[in-house]
C-alpha cells in the first residue's frame, strides 16, 4: 500500500519540491540567527535563493556535539510557545540529546510513520502491537503517531512485561508487531519456551529498528515468530522513527522519505560527499522540520544509497541496512571491525542462538577480540572452530570464540541490546568463565 503520491513522484517533480523546501529552510535558519545561521553566513549564504540542490554539498554540516554544546534549546528555531513536546536520547557525560517539536512537527512525524506502516502492509483494519518504549525515547510514540495517521488501532504496551505481552498477542490477535529486533527474538523465545508454535500466532509482519541488525537476525526473528520482519530507521535529531523503512517490495532496502529529509552519503573521515553505492556516513537535511531544523546533520550511521525505483512504484531513494556506526567501529590489531559483520557470521551458523557479546580484551598491548555466543556445549569445540574460520575469512582477523551454554549471555527485555564491552586491565571478567 502506498500512503500518498509523494512516494511515487518523478525525479524532476521531487527535485523541484526539494529545492523549494530547502530554500525555505535556509531562510528560516537565517531568521533564527543561531549557530547554523552564522555558519551559513560564513559560507556566503545570504538567503535561500542562494542555494540549490547542486549546492547542498558546499553547505556547512551539523553534528551531535553542536546539540550538546547548545543544550537544551540553543538550536531551536521557533518561539518557546510554539514547542508542544520534547523528545530525546541519552548522551555522553549525562547530557541527553534533546529535540523540540511543534504541532506541525508531530503531524509530520505521524505522516511519515504512516507511510512506513502502510509500506509494511498495515491498513486501517490493522491492530498494531507496539512494544517500543514510550516516553522520552521516540520509538513508542513515533509508531503511535503513525498508527493514528494511518487510522489503525494500536496496543500501546511499551517495553518489558513479556508475559503480559504474550497474553495480549494471543488474546487480541494483532497483525503487526513493532519493537526492537533484539526484543523480537526475546519475545519469540518466550513463546517457544511456552510451547507456542509460530503458526498459532496472528502476527503477519514486524517492524524492527532502534539498533543495527543483520539479515541473519531477520531469519531468526521470522522463524521464531512466523512473520515478515522489516527494518525501520530513524533518529531523534531528524524526527524519530519514520525517516526510512523497508516495504514488502523493497528487497531489503529502506525507502527514505526524501521529500522531507534530504539524504547524502559522506566520507566518514573527511566529511566530503561520496557517490551513491559507496559505503559512507548518512547525513540528513530536515527541510520541513520547524522547531529544530538541521542542515546536513551527520548521523554517524554507515550505509549506502540506491536510486532504483521499487516494483511497487515507489521512486524515493533507498538506503541499505545500517552496517555500523562511525563511532562504534572497533579497531583490533589494526583491523576495522563493525559488530554487524561479526553478527552476520555468528547468526548464520545453525548451531548458535541469536545472542552474542563481543569482548574487546584490552588487558595487554595486543588487543584481542573475544566473540561470545551460545550453542550446545557438547558440540562447542566444533562450533568454535567453524565460527573462528568464518570470522577469519570475513574480517581478516583471528578472533577467540567462546561458546557458552544457552542463557549465559545477558538478555535485554527493555531498550537496546548490549553487544560490545571492553575488558580493561585489572577489571573483573565481563562474563563468568572468561
Amino acid at each position: 500500500m502506498i500512503f500518498d503520491r509523494s512516494e511515487t513522484m518523478s525525479t524532476d517533480e521531487r527535485a523541484a519540491l526539494q529545492t523549494e523546501r530547502l530554500r525555505d529552510m535556509i531562510d528560516r535558519l537565517l531568521a533564527a540567527d543561531g549557530l547554523q545561521a552564522s555558519r551559513l553566513a560564513e559560507a556566503g549564504v545570504k538567503s535561500g535563493a542562494d542555494v540549490s540542490l547542486d549546492h547542498l554539498s558546499r553547505l556547512p554540516t551539523t553534528q551531535k556535539p553542536d546539540l550538546w554544546e547548545n543544550y537544551p534549546f540553543g538550536m531551536v528555531a521557533v518561539p518557546s510557545e510554539d514547542v508542544v513536546c520534547v523528545h530525546g536520547s541519552s548522551g555522553t557525560g549525562g547530557r541527553p540529546t534533546l529535540v523540540a517539536y511543534t504541532e506541525a512537527d508531530v503531524k509530520l512525524w505521524g505522516h511519515v510513520m504512516a507511510r512506513c506502516l502502510a509500506g509494511a502492509g498495515a491498513t486501517r483494519e490493522s491492530l498494531i502491537h507496539n512494544a517500543y518504549g514510550y516516553g522520552l525515547f521516540t520509538g513508542g510514540l513515533g509508531i503511535h503517531h503513525g498508527a493514528g495517521a494511518l487510522g489503525a488501532a494500536v496496543v500501546p504496551i511499551s517495553g518489558g512485561m513479556t508475559a503480559r505481552q504474550q497474553r495480549l498477542i494471543q488474546d487480541l490477535r494483532p497483525d503487526v508487531l513493532t519493537c526492537t529486533p533484539s526484543y523480537a527474538v526475546y519475545l519469540g523465545e518466550a513463546f517457544a519456551g511456552d510451547g507456542v508454535d509460530p503458526g498459532e500466532l496472528s502476527l503477519k509482519v514486524g517492524i524492527h529498528g532502534a539498533e543495527p541488525w543483520t539479515d541473519a537476525m531477520r531469519d531468526k526473528i521470522e522463524s521464531l515468530l512466523g512473520i515478515k520482519a522489516l527494518d525501520i530507521y530513524g533518529l531523534s535529531e531528524i524526527i524519530g522513527p519514520g525517516v526510512a523503512c523497508e516495504t514488502l517490495a523493497s528487497a531489503g532496502w529502506l525507502h527514505v522519505q526524501e521529500d522531507h529529509f534530504l539524504v547524502e552519503i559522506l566520507d566518514p573521515a573527511t566529511g566530503e560527499s561520496a557517490a551513491d553505492g559507496e559505503l559512507g556516513e548518512l547525513a540528513f537535511t530536515t527541510v520541513t522540520k520547524q522547531a529544530l531544523p538541521l542542515l546536513r546533520y551527520r548521523t554517524g550511521d554507515i550505509a549506502t544509497l540506491d536510486r532504483t525505483p521499487s516494483p511497487d512504484g515507489r521512486t524515493t531513494v533507498k538506503m541499505s541496512k545500517i552496517v555500523g556506526r562511525r563511532d562504534d567501529m572497533l579497531v583490533v590489531r589494526g583491523v576495522n571491525v563493525y559488530p554487524s559483520e561479526v553478527e552476520a557470521v555468528v547468526l548464520a551458523d545453525p548451531a548458535t542462538a541469536p545472542h552474542y557479546l563481543l569482548v574487546v580484551d584490552a588487558r595487554s598491548t595486543q588487543t584481542q577480540l573475544v566473540v561470545c555466543c551460545e550453542a550446545d556445549r557438547e558440540a562447542a569445540d566444533a562450533t568454535a572452530a567453524r565460527l573462528g574460520a568464518g570470522l577469519k575469512e570475513r574480517l581478516g582477523l583471528t578472533c577467540e570464540v567462546r561458546v557458552l551454554a544457552p542463557g549465559e549471555i545477558p538478555r535485554t527485555e527493555v531498550g537496546k541490546a548490549r553487544r560490545v564491552t571492553r575488558w580493561e586491565p585489572d577489571a573483573e571478567p565481563p562474563l563468568p568463565g572468561l
